[in-house]
């Protein structure tokens, strides 16, 4: 069995739960957890990753740590609804989650049937 890879540090941590804070206004619980990936597509066996984990608004996000300095990142509603960022890997954990962040409240107010012109007061 390959390398292991170091868990989440505790500054990695507050990065991933600050940003959390800032987009929804409060404390949300943000679980340290393993998850099993692929490392490169051509892998047949998978690899244990440390990840955080946290649920908002129907949503369960993850971001994996996959080398030192080296981040995935997906949301999923349902097993069958997962969705990344556009961007397989991220070397800075600030912007994977950002972009994380910034991806799903986008594809939430897509499905809330919000587009160019319309405002809150449009769909409420």
């Amino acid at each position: 069995m390959g390398n292991t890879i170091a868990d989440f540090s505790d500054t990695e941590r507050s990065i991933v739960e600050r940003a959390v804070k800032e987009r929804y206004g409060h404390d949300v619980p943000v679980e340290v957890a393993d998850t099993e990936l692929r490392m490169y597509p051509e892998d047949r066996e998978l690899t244990t990753c440390p990840c955080l984990f946290w649920k908002q608004r129907d949503c369960s996000f993850v971001i994996a740590k996959v080398g030192e300095g080296r981040f995935r990142s997906m949301f999923f509603y349902r097993v069958h609804q997962m969705f990344g960022t556009g961007r397989e890997e991220y070397d800075d954990l600030g912007d994977c989650v950002l972009v994380l962040l910034r991806v799903q409240a986008d594809h939430e107010k897509e499905q809330a049937g919000v587009t160019s012109g319309k405002t809150g007061k449009d769909i409420s």
